[in-house]
């Protein structure tokens, strides 16, 4: 498996490229505001898009959605619970002043507990709400994507709409500190970081933990 990180737009969010070399399969996770970008780096990775996987519909996650779906036609997924967020993307726009296109219908669902594959590798799907109510993470084989639910020494923000504090580090205790401390976390901004790292020394979840 190789993960391209591709920080981008003015949010700096991470899109991901998860590639299958022996296949040349790849899935594109958050096509966010550069999709001129996204596609450069699939290019360069000689990989074939069959799948855009949304792990959950904040703007900045899903502005190329529209120009990445056009370009490869790989089927979009997402959340049921954020598919209000992923229809009113323009609206989202509106509200930061960006011009954003709308998104195509999604193809298909990202439903907790199925498996989603990418050539020969597989991942599976885990509900995690609280940053926004159709969130979800996707495990594979001693990895993580974690969209905005947990960053390396921080959370995902619980203020806009749909967020929920006690929620979010509910769904963090649940699908993603039962995962063996050395997986590797790729989250929505920001670097990597590893499942025991975050347990450890994350503050949000360390004083929870404290005060519990």
């Amino acid at each position: 498996m190789k993960v391209v990180q591709i920080p981008n737009g003015q949010f700096v969010e991470n899109c991901y490229l998860v590639v299958d070399e022996t296949t040349a399969q790849c899935a594109i996770i958050d096509p966010g505001e550069e999709a001129g970008l996204v596609l450069e780096k699939v290019a360069a990775a000689r990989a074939r898009p069959v799948a855009i996987w949304i792990t959950h519909a904040h703007i900045d996650h899903m502005m190329g959605v529209a120009s990445v779906r056009e370009e490869t036609g790989a089927p979009v997924y997402l959340h049921r619970a954020d598919r209000g967020l992923y229809d009113h993307v323009v609206q989202q726009g509106s509200a930061f002043g960006i011009p954003v296109a709308p998104a195509p219908p999604p193809d298909g669902e990202l439903v907790p507990g199925e498996t989603v594959r990418v050539g020969n590798l597989s991942f599976t799907v885990r509900h995690a709400p609280g940053h926004s109510p159709g969130s979800v993470c996707l495990v594979g084989e001693g990895v993580v994507f974690t969209g905005d639910v947990l960053f390396a020494g921080s959370i995902g923000r619980t203020d806009l709409p749909g967020g929920d504090f006690d929620k979010l580090i509910q769904s963090i205790e649940r699908e993603l500190l039962t995962l063996p401390d050395s997986t590797i976390v790729y989250s929505g901004h920001g670097p990597e970081t590893t499942i025991g790292r975050e347990r450890r020394a994350n503050p949000f979840l360390t004083r929870v933990h404290r005060s519990a």
